[in-house]
């Protein structure tokens, strides 16, 4: 067995899985199963991603193992396995490709700390688009069929990440009054609108691509219930960042012209999305490095985001 490893990044995310944790695997797949290699996978923030190549009943199997090794972020949430293995139990009904979930260990009793094990989908992160209207088309697409799925019966809700009380606007801002008046807002109330499945965490670096179309969607532990403005929010977010107000724009277009009539748009989820930056200085997101965007710094990243906020006020 070949085990690939790089212990450079911290926290432990891309430590190798334990000779224990690699036998569950195997047994999962089944009594004859021989794992051949462990490598990490580029872009991991917040767990541990590890490809498992496994030989099994003559062919080969290629899986992923999720381990939830963010203490902190267990201690808030101690059921991300279960909540992710439902997730993607759901989400394999809006015909969008996602990873197939394989089995979970929802306590760490067989890997030591909670985690998944999925199917492994073809294709990789592309944040280099050739034509970044084309681009921003494609990704708007799957958000779509996630929405269409009714979460009524779904156990985990939209809330903020952040504590609306008490905000104050960024000392970084050149514009602190376009934070004041979007502060002001996300504490009001919130506009009516249609609950459905979201993603919840849907921006580029949770879409694969192969041959120019979306070949996958992953990273499904923070899906819940709520509306389907937050995840355009959440997307258009990191677009500002990535791309400038321009390419939020092109995406919200997108997503409005293929969700058709049954979407209304409102400011409230872009506000509401971008507030949850506060209250450190921004920085540039690790996962844009890890494929190969360079060029961002914290400044660049502080400025596209004072613009796009204005865009959004202008918009109230």
């Amino acid at each position: 067995m070949k085990i690939v490893d790089d212990t450079s990044e911290p926290h432990g995310k891309t430590s190798p899985p334990s000779a224990e944790a690699l036998r569950w695997v195997a047994d999962c797949v089944g009594t004859s199963a021989a794992i051949e290699s462990v490598t990490p996978l580029a872009g991991a923030t917040s767990s541990s991603l590890h490809a498992v190549r496994l030989r099994h009943g003559g062919g080969v199997v290629e899986l992923v193992l999720r381990r939830f090794v963010d203490a902190a972020w267990l201690a808030l949430e101690p059921d991300l396995a279960l909540h992710e293995a439902s997730s993607l139990l759901k989400a394999a009904r809006a015909g969008v490709p996602t990873p197939e979930l394989v089995s979970f260990d929802e306590d760490g009793a067989k890997c030591g700390v909670p985690a998944t094990l999925t199917t492994l989908l073809p294709g990789r992160v592309e944040l280099s688009p050739s034509s970044l209207e084309d681009w921003t088309y494609r990704l708007a697409e799957p958000l779509t069929c996630i929405h269409a799925i009714e979460a009524e019966d779904y156990a985990w809700s939209y809330y903020p990440y952040i504590k609306l009380a008490g905000l104050e606007p960024p000392e970084w801002s050149a514009h602190p009054e376009h934070w004041e008046r979007a502060i002001e807002v996300v504490r009001g109330p919130r506009p009516e609108s249609r609950e459905c499945f979201i993603h919840r965490d849907y921006h580029p670096n949770n879409v694969l691509w192969n041959e120019g179309r979306v070949s996958g969607v992953i990273d499904w532990v923070n899906s819940c219930r709520g509306a389907a403005g937050f995840d355009a929010a959440w997307c258009r977010l990191n677009l500002a960042q990535l791309y400038g107000v321009a390419g939020a724009d092109m995406f919200l277009g997108a997503y409005r012209s293929l969700a058709g009539a049954g979407f209304e748009y409102h400011p409230y989820w872009d506000l509401i999305a971008i507030v949850e930056i506060l209250p450190g200085p921004p920085g540039v997101y690790e996962g844009w490095p890890a494929f190969g965007v360079t060029h961002l710094n914290g400044e660049l990243i502080r400025e596209r985001l004072d613009e796009y906020l204005s865009s959004l006020v202008e918009r109230l």
